[in-house]
């Protein structure tokens, strides 16, 4: 299924817009789908939904995560309704079988309070460490996904509006406010990224390595970590929680959800409501001052 995976990747790449990290995971998902029809002597166009409800088996018994399982059947689902419209199948056998019930987790995030303290962890005034704090508040002072905040060219900022443009899922655009803080910091990293270019001086990329070059997500994460470490926080805290934690701290002070889906770019309200989590405290302090009888 060589040509048909390759039209179908080529789909998701220019009409559907899809990123580059879902379309390495279907590839990936579907490869081995092939491997498994191969080794079953069956053609991916022969597979009737008890083949293909086979290969998810096999997944389970390796006892993956129900959300990678998921996953798979989604590319599946995805690879085989193409096959449809491109009229090389009458019908998806892969639309019939069941999604795997996820696990309800909540994302790890920060209190109000933890968040302060990260953000306010002394500098030395070194570029990258200047670098690292306005990244720092702009990730919590604006809940954009890591992959955006590594996208954002220099012409997306506008720190006397307070704004960043940034692509999210899709290639969507979206302008997304940030605050004094995250300006400040911001201001002061662009004064010493000059020194980070170095020999890069046509380099677009708002936030740049020791080498000039584009920073990428995993650079972020590593440098997130480290914070963290010199923090009193033990838990496990990625930047996808300082993204979690701006939509908690703001549903905590009476933003409305429909502004929160908004900022976070988020296409389903129910998306939304995964990622905002009001504590007990606010819970209680909620109840006194509406309920008659509290």
């Amino acid at each position: 299924m060589n040509k048909e995976l390759s039209e179908f990747l080529a789909y998701l790449r220019h009409e559907r817009n899809a990123s580059a990290h879902t379309i390495a995971a279907y590839e990936r998902d579907l490869r081995q789908l092939a491997a498994y029809l191969g080794e079953s002597g069956v053609r991916w166009n022969k597979a009737g939904n008890v083949v293909l409800r086979g290969f998810l088996a096999t997944l389970h018994e390796k006892k993956l995560k129900r959300s990678t399982i998921g996953r798979k059947l989604a590319a599946m689902r995805a690879f085989y309704g193409f096959a449809v419209r491109k009229k090389w199948l009458a019908e998806n056998p892969a639309k019939v079988l069941a999604t795997p019930r996820q696990e309800k987790k909540v994302p790890s995030f920060l209190s109000e309070e933890e968040a302060a303290a990260l953000l306010d962890l002394p500098a030395s005034g070194k570029p990258v460490d200047v670098r690292d704090r306005a990244v720092l508040e702009l990730l919590y002072g604006t809940g954009v996904r890591v992959s955006e905040l590594v996208g954002t060219d220099l012409e997306d900022v506008h720190i006397e509006e307070r704004l960043v443009r940034v692509r999210g899922k899709g290639k969507k655009e979206r302008l997304v406010p940030f605050g004094r803080k995250a300006a400040e910091a911001l201001q002061d990293y662009l004064r010493v990224r000059a020194g980070l270019v170095g020999g890069r001086p046509g380099e677009r990329a708002v936030f740049v390595n020791y080498r000039g070059g584009r920073l990428t997500p995993r650079s972020v994460e590593r440098m997130v970590r480290k914070a963290i470490g010199r923090t009193a926080v033990s838990r496990r805290i990625s930047p996808h929680s300082l993204r979690h934690s701006f939509a908690s701290h703001l549903l905590g002070r009476g933003a409305d959800l429909r502004v929160i889906q908004e900022l976070l770019g988020h296409a389903s309200l129910a998306t939304t409501q995964k990622y905002t989590h009001v504590d007990v405290r606010r819970l209680l302090e909620v109840y006194r001052k509406s309920h008659p009888r509290p």
